[in-house]
């Protein structure tokens, strides 16, 4: 079992960044793969970035490569997504998810994410 909590979400004007953060509960976070992904109201949900158990593998989408920076820190059981360079497009719900992968060094592309946490908004006016 595996809980996460988000922080870091709020409002900022468009250029300007954010660092968000996900804290896990559990002993084994360090074997389970992670993703961000965001929700903008009337869309559907979709995997913004994600990243292997190791760090060693991520993935960004199309939208956000360049922008935003997944890692993560598995001594404090955290991972992160630091967003620069913000859009008003990038307005959404954020939420931070975990997916057993261990022993495969690779991220999740799926969305089938086990594990969900509640959510931070991010607003970016322009």
């Amino acid at each position: 079992q595996v809980q996460l909590v988000e922080s870091g979400g709020g409002l900022v004007q468009a250029g300007g960044s954010l660092r968000l953060s996900c804290a896990a509960s559990g002993r084994t976070f360090s074997r389970y793969a992670m993703g961000w992904f965001r929700q903008a109201p009337g869309k559907e949900r979709e995997l913004v970035a994600a990243i292997s158990w190791s760090g060693r593998s991520t993935y960004y989408a199309d939208s956000v490569k360049g922008r935003f920076t997944i890692s993560r820190d598995n001594a404090k059981n955290t991972v992160y997504l630091q967003m620069n360079s913000l859009k008003p497009e990038d307005t959404a719900v954020y939420y931070c998810a975990a997916q057993f992968r261990y022993p495969s060094d690779s991220y999740y592309p799926n969305s089938d994410y086990a594990y969900w946490g509640q959510g931070t908004q991010v607003t970016v006016s322009s």
